[in-house]
C-alpha cells in the first residue's frame, strides 16, 4: 500500500484499519485486534455466562492492549423462554422423527458411548443474551453489537455509561433508521450475500441506501458494510458506497486460528471446496433465515414432505444433537456451517495476520488504480 488505510471508524474505535472481524473464536478475534482491526467475539455459543466471562478474561490478556468487541443475539420479539428440557416439550414428534430418519439416510452415526448431547444454542434466548451483556459490561470491550437489530434501551444506556459503543446489524434502510433513533452508534449494513442471519437485499443496493437513511442532525451515523466482502477490491467498493469500514465474518473461517475452535477438519475442508454458488439461505439452522453451506443436510430439508423449520430457539434445539453428529461424522458434505457467498474465494488456510495484510494491500492497490481514472 502507498498510504495507510484510515477512515473515521479508526479514530472512533481506536483501531489502525477499518476492518471489523466477527467470529465465534476468541483466538481469531484476538488476532484480528492484534493485527490492527477490531475483533468481535460472537457470544451466542456460550450457554454458560461463566464460560464467556472466562473467555473474555483471556481476550483481555491476549489482544495486546488493542480494543475488541462482543456480539450478542437479542431478537426484537422475545422468543420462547425456558430451560432446554422444558423447551424440548414444545418440539413436535414429527420434527424429531424427521431429523433422526434424515441422519440415518445420510449415514451419520450416533454419538459415541459416553458423549453428552448438547443443549443447543441457548444464547438465542433473550434471558441468556442479557446475561452475556452483563458479563461483557464487566470487561473493557469497546463495542457491543446486536445481530438482530437494536438492543433494548437499557442495554444501550448501560453500554454508553461504560464508554462502550453500540452497533446493530440491519438488512433494510427502515431497520437502520429505527436503530439510530434508538441510540445505536454504528449501523452494520448486512447484505444478502452474508453468512449466517441475513436479509434479502444485496450489499451493492443496501449499503448506499442505509448510508443515505442514517443522516441525522449532526451528520451521518457511521455505517459498516457486511456481506460479500472477502478481498481488498470489495473493501474499496464498500468505501465507495459510503461505508466507513467493513464487517467481515466468513473470511476468518479458514484461518489457522479458527481451527483451534473445532477439532473437526471436515469443516474447513467443506469451506475450502465450496464455490460461491454452494450456499443456501434457510431457516433450518436457527429458525430465522441464515445462509449456510449447501449440502446433503440442507437438501434434505427441501424435499417434499420435510417439515417446516420451527421458530427460534426451538429449531436449533431440535437440531443441536444432529449438528454434533454431523460435525463428528467427518463428512464434509453434511456439515451444518453458516458461510457467506464469498466462500468461493476461500481457498487456503492462513494466519489471521496474513489475511489482514493481504486485505490491506489489495485495498490500497484498488484505491490507487481508481485514482488513476480521474
Amino acid at each position: 500500500m502507498s498510504t495507510p488505510l484510515r477512515t473515521p471508524l479508526c479514530d472512533l474505535l481506536g483501531i489502525e484499519h477499518p476492518i471489523v472481524g466477527f467470529t465465534p473464536s476468541e483466538h481469531v478475534a484476538a488476532a484480528v485486534s492484534r493485527a490492527g482491526g477490531l475483533g468481535v467475539l460472537g457470544c451466542v455459543r456460550f450457554n454458560d455466562p461463566a464460560e464467556l466471562d472466562s473467555v473474555l478474561d483471556w481476550m483481555d490478556k491476549n489482544t495486546g492492549g488493542r480494543p475488541y468487541g462482543i456480539d450478542v443475539v437479542m431478537p426484537a420479539r422475545v422468543p420462547a423462554e425456558g430451560a432446554a428440557r422444558d423447551l424440548d416439550q414444545l418440539i413436535p414428534a414429527e420434527h424429531k422423527d424427521f431429523v433422526e430418519q434424515t441422519l440415518l439416510k445420510l449415514g451419520v452415526p450416533p454419538l459415541p458411548d459416553g458423549a453428552q448431547a448438547a443443549d443447543g444454542v441457548l444464547g438465542w434466548l433473550h434471558s441468556i443474551a442479557r446475561k452475556h451483556v452483563e458479563v461483557a459490561l464487566g470487561h473493557p470491550a469497546r463495542l457491543i453489537a446486536n445481530a438482530l437489530g437494536p438492543p433494548p434501551p437499557d442495554v444501550i444506556a448501560s453500554a454508553h455509561d461504560r464508554g462502550m459503543l453500540v452497533a446493530a446489524l440491519a438488512g433494510k434502510a427502515e431497520h437502520a433508521r429505527r436503530q439510530v433513533a434508538s441510540g445505536v452508534d454504528i449501523v452494520v449494513a448486512q447484505g444478502y450475500e452474508a453468512g449466517g442471519h441475513t436479509g434479502e437485499i444485496a450489499s451493492m443496493v443496501l449499503v448506499p441506501e442505509i448510508v443515505d437513511a442514517v443522516v441525522d442532525a449532526v451528520g451521518t451515523v457511521p455505517v459498516l458494510a457486511a456481506g460479500g466482502i472477502g478481498c481488498g477490491r470489495q473493501i474499496a467498493a464498500a468505501l465507495a458506497l459510503g461505508a466507513v469500514g467493513v464487517w467481515m465474518g466468513s473470511a476468518w473461517l479458514v484461518t489457522q486460528e479458527y481451527a483451534q475452535l473445532t477439532a473437526t477438519p471436515a469443516v474447513q475442508q467443506a469451506l475450502l471446496e465450496a464455490s460461491s454458488s454452494d450456499t443456501v439461505r434457510s431457516r433450518i439452522y436457527s429458525g430465522k433465515p441464515a445462509r449456510l453451506l449447501k449440502n446433503r443436510w440442507t437438501d434434505a430439508w427441501e424435499q417434499p414432505g420435510a417439515p417446516a423449520p420451527l421458530r427460534m430457539p426451538l429449531q436449533n434445539l431440535l437440531v443441536s444433537e444432529a449438528h454434533q453428529r454431523l460435525m463428528r461424522s467427518g463428512q464434509p458434505d453434511v456439515v451444518p456451517m453458516p458461510a457467506g457467498q464469498i466462500v468461493g474465494r476461500m481457498t487456503e488456510i492462513r494466519p489471521v495476520a496474513e489475511v489482514m495484510a493481504t486485505l490491506l494491500q489489495e485495498t490500497g492497490e484498488a484505491l490507487d488504480r481508481l485514482n488513476t481514472l480521474r
